[in-house]
């Protein structure tokens, strides 16, 4: 055994990991699963114990949008739901961390922009809708817009922090070795950055499927936001809770997707700090 392995197998002796810190991170991945089937159950039995018309249990529901996608009715709309969430998203990452670092890194670029950031964030983001079908009409870019409203001032804010938190001794650090500014900013500032622009971007990707459903249903009934209101007219609640239910794992998924990739961006940190973030 190599002196590196038996000192690092005599520091995780002494400081075991914490048996709370899972895959999942602080939690681990069992409260989660326990924390749903109880949630699930409760439904289920408040379902059919009431016997409420429009609150079925979660086994009809569950079972109508299996039907619905075995016979295909959900697969359009979905496929048009999920093209608008990625182009708003993917518009609100791009466009919503450059911002960020800019005003992150310059001062005057905060004070120019920060006011209206506050203000839109602030503003309710439904309030845009008829903006957005005003200017760009009937389709898709409208829901599109309404995404990048409800998700682009929390990743920028985020950013914003984020590089404004790096601590300055990592910085002061880089100078002593003659680096450039960019060489700081790209091989510091981002790195350092990168846990909390991460933690916006999931921030931001679960306000973007609330954004998707929510373009859908006051703008344009398309995609999933016309299932709704579709079977709401007609005062189908099992088809409105099963969206409904699809559209809560969508939103899982995306924050998944984003904490897959935190987990490999930031690879780079100490396996404690991963596991408290």
């Amino acid at each position: 055994m190599s002196t590196g392995t038996a000192v690092s197998a005599r520091v995780a002796r002494r400081h075991p990991r914490p048996p709370w810190v899972g895959f999942y991170g602080v939690t681990g991945s069992w409260p989660t699963a326990v924390a749903l089937g109880i949630g699930i159950g409760f439904w289920e039995v408040v379902g059919r114990v009431a016997e409420f018309r429009f609150f079925p249990p979660f086994s009809e529901v569950l079972g109508r949008l299996f039907e619905m996608i075995g016979n295909g009715e959900i697969i359009p709309p979905l496929t048009g739901s999920l093209t608008n969430l990625a182009i708003g998203f993917g518009i609100s990452v791009v466009f919503g961390i450059t911002i960020g670092l800019l005003m992150g890194a310059y001062r005057r670029v905060e004070a120019a922009l920060d006011i209206y950031v506050y203000a839109l964030l602030t503003a309710p983001s439904l309030v845009f809708a008829p903006i957005m079908f005003s200017i760009f009409g009937l389709g898709p870019e409208p829901i599109i817009g309404v995404i990048v409203i409800y998700t682009i001032f929390i990743i920028i804010i985020n950013t914003t922090s984020a590089v404004q938190t790096v601590p300055r001794g990592l910085i002061e650090m880089g100078r002593s070795y003659c680096a450039s500014d960019w060489e700081i900013f790209r091989r510091i500032i981002i790195p350092a950055a990168l846990p909390m622009i991460m933690a916006g971007l999931r921030l931001a990707g679960a306000r973007a499927v609330e954004g998707m459903i929510n373009g859908e249903l006051f703008i344009a009934a398309v995609g999933l936001g016309a299932v709704i209101s579709r079977a709401g007219a007609r005062f189908d609640a099992t088809t409105v809770l099963a969206v409904l239910v699809l559209t809560l794992s969508i939103a899982f998924l995306v924050v998944r997707i984003i904490k897959s990739i935190d987990t490999r961006v930031t690879s780079w940190l100490p396996e404690t700090q991963r596991g408290l973030r």
